[in-house]
C-alpha cells in the first residue's frame, strides 16, 4: 500500500483532515498536532498541504487504536497476535510423525513468501534523482518540533544498515538531527543494531554505508520501529503483517536495499574514523527533552524520491501522542512471542502510556510457584527492549491489569517487606534519573501474594493542613482507592524533603504511599500527568524508601550535582508562549473545527528554566 493509497483511505473513512492554508513546518505544526493528537481518541491524521515546499506533510498518521490497525491492514491488532500466536503454536508443537511434518508444509511455504524480494531496476522512490550540489535537505518539509531543539530533526527516518561481516540487512528508526543541506546527526544508541554496525565498520576502518527510507507503505515506518531480533530483517515483519513480500531495489550510489515505493530515500555513509559531532537537544517522547550527547555523522550523496512524494513526520513529547499507540501495537503484536518463546507464564502485557514504552509494564502470569514473579521480572528484564523497563507490576492472571481500579485494590494490601524486588541493570539511554546513563535500577512489585480479604482499613485524615518539612499542599483525593497521599514540595528547592515531620505535624496516618511533587505540579495536573511525571522522575533505589510501613516516594526533579543525583537534568517539552498564541490567533484559518486549547498550557509550569536543561 502506498502512502498516498493510505491517505486515500484515511479520508474515506472520516480520519484525515486535510489543511490547505500555509503553515510554518518550525514549531507550528507540532503545536497544531499536539492539540489534535491529545484530543479524544487520538483525534484525526493531518495533512498539511501549503508547506513552502513542493510537499505536503502528513502527521498523526497511526496516532489511534482505528488508524493504526488500518496502517497494518487488519479491523483490529489482536487479530496480529492471533495470526503469530498460531504460527508459533504451529512451529514449536513436536512433529512425531511423518504427517505433522508434512503437515508443516503449506505454512513453511507461505513464510517463504513473506522474505523481501529483490528486484532489478529502478524503483518508484528513485524517479526522481538530485545528486552532488542538488543535494539540499531544504527542499524537503522536515520538521523544527520543540523551542529549544537543536534544529530541525527527521522524525521518521527508516535508516537501512547492513552488518559488514555477515551482509545481514537492518532496519532501524533513529531521529536525524539536520545540520546543513548535506549532513545529519544519527542518533542511534548505544543498545541499539545500527550502532553495533557501526562499531563493526570502525573495527575495520571501513566507511559505512547507510541509506534512510522515507514514506512508502506504513508497514514499513511500524517495522522499523519494531523489536525485533537482532540479525533478523524488519522486511520480513512487513511481509508477514501485509500477507506478501516486500519488493526491494538498490541504492544508486551504495548497495544498501529498501523498499521500492517508498516516497524519499537519503543515500549516503557515515565515515567511522570522523570525530563524534555534538547532537541535540530533542523534545522526546519521555516528555522531556534528551540532551545533548556525541555521535555520527551521516553524510548525504543523493537523494532519490517519487513524484508524488509526501513527506510524513511525527511528534513525540508529553504523551499521549502517536507513538503511544505504536507502542499499544507492539505490546499487542509480540505478546505471542513472549509467552510462547520467553516466559510461557505470561499471559497479558500491558504498558500504560504514561510510562512512554519502558519506565513501565504490568504483567499478569499464570502463578503456579513462590517466587515465580521475581524469576519473570528477572526474565523480562534480559529479553530484548524490555531490558530498558524501570518499573514492573506483576499480578496474578485473574486480576485484569488494564482495570485500574483491580490493580489499585491489589497495590492497597501489599506486604512492602515482601511484595518488592529491587534490581539493577540496562535503562534506556534516554532515563534521565539515574547518576549513570543507561544503567540504574529497576522495581519489581508482586501482587500475586496479594490477599483482598486482608485488605487495611486506611484512616488517613489530617488533623491540620500546615506546611512542614518542605511540603507546601497535599492531595488526598486518592486515598480511598488507593490509600495514596500526594505531596507539593515548597517552590525552594531542597535536598530533602522531610515528608515524616509533614505528617506528624498534620496527624497525618494511614496512608500506604505519598508521593512528592514539585510545586508547579500542583495547578491542573491530572492522575495520567501524575503517573507520567512520577514514573519519569524517580530512580527506584533512590528515591523510594520505606517508612511506618508508608512507601515514601520523591517524584521531585533532580537537581543536579546533589548527592546520587544525575549530573544533568531536563525540561519538560512544551512550545513556546509565542507559538500558542500564534495558532491560537490562526486556529480558524487550520479548519479544524472547535477551538482546542494547547496542551503545554499546563504544562508550562513544570518548566525548570528557559532552556532545555535545568
Amino acid at each position: 500500500m502506498r502512502l498516498r493509497e493510505y491517505i486515500t483511505k484515511l479520508e474515506a473513512a472520516g480520519e484525515l483532515q486535510r489543511i490547505t492554508t500555509k503553515v510554518d513546518t518550525r514549531f507550528e505544526i507540532t503545536e497544531i498536532t499536539d492539540r489534535i493528537s491529545k484530543s479524544e481518541g487520538g483525534g484525526k491524521a493531518l495533512l498539511f498541504e501549503n508547506t513552502g515546499t513542493d510537499y505536503p506533510v502528513l502527521m498523526n498518521m497511526m496516532g489511534s487504536d482505528k488508524r493504526m490497525a488500518m496502517a497494518l491492514g487488519v479491523n483490529d491488532l489482536s487479530d496480529i497476535s492471533k495470526r503469530i500466536d498460531n504460527l508459533l503454536k504451529e512451529v514449536m508443537t513436536p512433529k512425531n510423525t511423518l504427517m505433522d511434518k508434512l503437515r508443516m508444509l503449506p505454512l513453511l511455504n507461505d513464510v517463504a513468501k513473506w522474505f523481501p524480494r529483490k528486484s532489478s531496476g529502478r524503483g518508484e522512490c528513485q524517479e526522481v534523482v538530485w545528486r552532488g550540489e542538488e543535494v539540499d535537505l531544504a527542499k524537503l518539509p522536515i520538521i523544527t518540533s520543540w523551542p529549544s531543539d537543536g534544529g530541525a530533526f527527521v522524525t521518521f527516518p527508516m535508516v537501512c544498515t547492513k552488518d559488514p561481516e555477515t551482509g545481514t540487512p537492518n532496519m532501524g528508526m533513529y531521529r536525524m538531527q539536520i545540520f546543513d543541506k548535506c549532513t545529519t546527526g544519527m542518533h542511534w544508541h548505544r543498545h541499539k543494531t545500527g550502532a553495533r554496525h557501526y562499531d563493526g565498520y570502525k573495527r575495520l576502518g571501513k566507511r559505512m554505508p547507510v541509506s534512510v527510507a522515507i514514506g512508502g507503505d506504513p508497514v514499513y515506518t511500524y517495522s522499523a520501529t519494531a523489536p525485533m531480533p537482532d540479525n533478523m530483517d524488519e522486511m520480513l515483519l512487513a511481509g508477514m503483517l501485509r500477507q506478501k513480500p516486500v519488493k526491494m531495489v538498490k541504492c544508486l550510489t551504495n548497495d544498501i536495499w529498501v523498499p521500492a515505493d517508498c516516497d524519499f530515500v537519503l543515500e549516503g555513509y557515515v565515515d567511522p574514523t570522523e570525530p563524534l559531532t555534538v547532537e541535540g537537544p530533542f523534545g522526546d517522547h519521555t516528555g522531556f527533552y534528551s540532551l545533548t550527547d556525541l555521535y555520527p555523522r551521516f553524510h548525504i550523496e543523493a537523494i532519490t524520491s517519487r513524484r508524488d512524494a509526501v513527506y510524513p513526520a511525527t511528534i513525540v513529547g508529553v504523551p499521549p501522542m502517536e507513538d503511544a499507540y505504536i507502542a499499544k501495537a507492539t505490546e499487542r503484536i509480540f505478546l505471542a512471542p513472549i509467552r510462547l518463546v520467553m516466559q510461557p507464564e505470561v499471559r497479558d502485557l500491558y504498558m500504560p502510556m504514561e510510562g512512554t514504552a519502558h519506565n513501565l509494564a504490568l504483567i499478569s502470569i499464570a502463578k503456579r510457584y513462590e517466587g515465580q514473579a521475581a524469576k519473570v521480572a528477572q526474565g523480562l528484564w534480559g529479553a530484548g527492549q524490555m531490558m530498558f523497563n524501570k518499573y514492573m507490576v506483576i499480578a496474578s492472571e485473574e486480576c485484569n491489569i488494564r482495570s485500574k481500579d483491580e490493580v489499585f485494590r491489589r497495590l492497597h494490601s501489599i506486604d512492602f517487606e515482601r511484595d518488592l524486588i529491587f534490581s539493577e541493570g540496562i535503562l534506556d539511554v534516554l532515563d534521565h534519573t539515574t547518576p549513570t546513563m543507561g544503567y540504574g535500577s529497576k522495581l519489581a512489585i508482586d501482587l500475586t501474594n496479594v490477599d483482598l480479604a486482608e485488605r487495611p482499613l486506611q484512616q488517613a485524615i489530617p488533623v491540620t493542613m500546615q506546611p512542614a518539612g518542605g511540603v507546601a499542599d497535599y492531595n488526598g483525593e486518592y486515598l480511598e482507592a488507593l490509600g495514596l497521599l500526594i505531596l507539593f514540595a515548597e517552590s525552594e528547592w531542597r535536598e530533602r524533603v522531610d515528608v515524616e515531620e509533614y505528617l506528624d505535624t498534620n496527624g497525618w496516618h494511614g496512608a500506604k504511599y505519598v508521593v512528592v511533587f514539585d510545586n508547579g505540579a500542583r495547578e491542573a495536573m491530572t492522575a495520567s500527568d501524575l503517573l507520567w511525571i512520577a514514573a519519569a522522575n524517580c530512580d527506584p533505589k533512590r528515591d523510594i524508601t520505606i517508612s511506618r510501613n508508608t512507601m515514601i516516594i520523591d517524584a521531585r526533579s533532580k537537581r543536579p550535582g546533589y548527592g546520587n543525583n544525575p549530573k544533568r537534568f531536563p525540561n519538560a517539552v512544551t512550545s513556546s508562549p509565542e507559538t500558542i498564541a500564534l495558532v491560537d490567533r490562526r486556529w480558524a484559518e487550520y479548519g479544524l473545527g472547535e477551538f482546542i486549547e494547547s496542551p503545554s498550557c499546563r504544562y508550562r509550569t513544570l518548566l525548570l528554566s528557559d532552556t532545555a536543561e535545568w
